[in-house]
């Protein structure tokens, strides 16, 4: 593991601009309203030949009847108890604050090493202003400009002076993305596998505005849980700050191996969620199907689960090789199933199937049921192969491609289902000329 470096402070005094100065990547949403960083975002970035991660916090305001700042003072204070090294951030504009002073009397407590961060000081006069954070009681501090990035790096040469090396390279995990509506139990999913609570839960749907990852290694599983935003439909996505949300979302579709799609069985596989999974499912990506809150449902009879599957079955026709699991998080019921078939969905869409095997399998069921005619003329495949990709796909060699129609193409994906397993993983079938 590297070192950890955790940013903290009031809100919006620039700590989102910071971190994502330092990983070279928008990653924290940045806007001028306070409170947009709900969560704690983690970053690696590296100074001096040092590499170290860094975490973003939401804002510090003590005392305060809020439900979302109630829940950001735990994040703040679960990232200190992380953090090898602490930057507490101010803004010269604003002077010393009362909650400045109280981010300062919990430091004051804490035994490891914190650097006083004066932020939006990019002028000489702003420098003069910055003499009044001595009263802070925190020692000496720096002057940086999170925007241009003037004076970060004299604080990083201090910090990475007092950081404990490295003990290992981290790996390229396996990334499993939780998605799904807003309020769907998606935190609740992560905070219920991994044991605390990493990320704030509200009944206010929209309460997690970024993807974010935790390594997750139990029971011999070890991948990036990425924790992301509710999709809405576009028509719903009002504010700014939400259309970014729900763009971080779809990149972290892009970016994962395996989506686990969340759905609230109080509310059923509705429009938005089927565009989800059509997301995930062009992006060829590894799929479950959660349906969460499934102990909410009234009335459920023997064949209630059978039911609701082939509800579900219909909607995503014609991929309908996909797992549904009927989870609760709230009773941590089937959490870790869901976990294991995760891991096998992954292991499917990294399947690789010797091509000897491969014809000698689909060759016969070819001949028994040949390509049908077309304009008198009669296509013959000679030759199939597991082309080379990241996920699977095939190549069937014939001398008239252009005549095989998209009936037998499924025909073939579904004889590919029969005989290997590629359960939850989307399967493209290419016809080429021999």
């Amino acid at each position: 593991m590297s070192a950890i470096v955790a940013v903290v402070g009031r809100p919006n005094v620039g700590k989102s601009t910071f971190f994502n100065r330092l990983i070279q990547r928008r990653e924290a949403i940045v806007d001028a309203v306070s409170g947009v960083t709900r969560d704690r975002h983690y970053g690696k970035t590296d100074w001096n030949g040092k590499e170290f991660s860094i975490i973003d916090t939401g804002g510090y305001v003590v005392g305060s009847d809020d439900v979302f700042e109630k829940e950001i003072d735990k994040q703040v204070e679960l990232a200190i108890d992380e953090a090898d090294a602490i930057v507490f951030m101010v803004d010269v504009e604003t002077g010393v604050t009362g909650m400045d002073e109280d981010v300062a009397k919990l430091l004051r407590r804490v035994n490891k090493p914190v650097f006083l961060a004066i932020n939006k000081v990019d002028n000489a006069m702003r420098e003069d202003d910055a003499v009044e954070f001595y009263s802070l009681g925190l020692g000496e501090y720096y002057t940086l400009s999170s925007v241009n990035g003037s004076g970060t790096g004299e604080l990083l040469d201090a910090i990475v002076k007092v950081l404990p090396e490295t003990i290992e390279e981290e790996s390229d995990l396996p990334r499993f993305a939780v998605v799904g509506r807003p309020n769907a139990g998606k935190s609740s999913f992560i905070n219920a596998l991994i044991g605390e609570d990493r990320y704030i839960v509200t009944d206010v749907a929209g309460t997690t505005r970024d993807s974010i990852d935790t390594k997750y290694n139990r029971f011999g599983f070890e991948f990036n849980l990425v924790d992301t935003a509710g999709i809405r439909r576009k028509a719903k996505v009002k504010e700014d700050l939400e259309f970014y949300s729900v763009m971080r979302s779809v990149r972290a579709i892009e970016h994962a191996d395996v989506c686990l799609l969340l759905l609230d069985a109080t509310r059923g596989f509705d429009g938005q969620v089927e565009n989800i999974f059509w997301l995930a499912a062009r992006n060829n990506k590894g799929i479950v199907i959660l349906v969460n809150k499934w102990d909410l449902v009234e009335d459920k009879e023997t064949n209630t689960i059978k039911q609701y599957t082939q509800k579900i079955k219909k909607v995503i026709e014609p991929f309908t090789d996909v797992p549904i699991l009927f989870i609760s998080v709230l009773t941590k019921q089937r959490i870790f199933k869901a976990i294991e078939t995760a891991v096998e969905v992954y292991n499917n869409r990294n399947r690789k199937i010797i091509t000897r095997k491969f014809n000698e399998v689909m060759l016969p069921l070819i001949e028994n049921y040949p390509p049908p005619a077309y304009k008198g003329k009669y296509v013959k495949i000679k030759f199939c192969t597991q082309l080379p990709t990241p996920y699977p796909q095939f190549a069937f060699f014939c001398n008239l491609p252009q005549y095989v129609k998209e009936p037998y193409k499924r025909y073939l994906e579904n004889k590919i289902r029969e005989n290997f397993d590629f359960s939850g993983v989307p399967i493209t079938v290419f016809m080429r000329k021999k």
